[in-house]
């Protein structure tokens, strides 16, 4: 998903752009400087102790929707891939990467991303949204929604996916997981677009680990 990186400069949205006239045509070069304010996503250091409880993963902290599920993708060889949280309105990801201290990484990443969408016939629109750019995309009656936030040595990134019909209102699910997620990135040095560790709860990997011996 990550081609080769191309130096940039910081660059995000203002949210007073708010979610502004949708584009199909290439990302424009029209980018203003970020204004987040008090809002998340957070870097551990600034968390709010908001009362909020969230679910601990290692790199990421997220606040779980009332009445999601979780689902744990693994890779082959044993390690956590993402954690994806199962709501009525479609499937919500977050995931974190080591970044520049320049940041813009999300602004190489988005581009890319878009480009490969279209190369698999999905019908791609850009949109400024609270953080920057948004991707909406559009294929097989499925609707996808990629939101990206630049943070210091980090990238969040937010992935929605579910029916057409419930679109706009799984994206501001994703938004609103994104604002209240607590990005834990620590000090060690990671080539850029590394992906942050997840370490699962104890509880979940006992239960993920007899659930394996129970199959096996």
């Amino acid at each position: 998903m990550f081609g080769r990186r191309r130096k940039r400069g910081r660059h995000s949205a203002n949210k007073e752009l708010g979610r502004a006239t949708a584009q199909q045509d290439e990302f424009g070069d029209d980018e203003a400087e970020l204004e987040t304010g008090g809002d998340g996503p957070y870097d551990e250091p600034e968390a709010p102790n908001d009362g909020l409880s969230r679910l601990d993963l290692g790199s990421i902290r997220v606040a779980v929707p009332e009445g999601a599920q979780l689902q744990v993708e693994m890779d082959p060889s044993g390690a956590v891939r993402a954690v994806h949280l199962i709501t009525t309105g479609g499937q919500l990801t977050v995931s974190a990467f080591a970044a520049p201290k320049t940041g813009g990484l999300w602004r190489e990443v988005s581009e890319e991303l878009a480009t490969q969408l279209r190369d698999d016939g999905a019908k791609v629109v850009r949109e400024r949204g609270e953080w920057g750019d948004e991707l909406s995309a559009r294929a097989n009656n499925a609707a996808l929604r990629f939101v990206g936030v630049d943070g210091p040595r980090w990238m969040l990134r937010g992935v929605a996916a579910g029916p057409e019909e419930l679109a706009d209102s799984t994206a501001d699910a994703l938004r609103d997981l994104v604002r209240n997620t607590v990005v834990v990135r620590g000090n060690q040095p990671m080539p850029v677009r590394t992906p942050l560790p997840i370490e699962l709860p104890d509880a979940i990997a006992k239960h993920i680990a007899q659930a394996q011996a129970e199959q096996g």
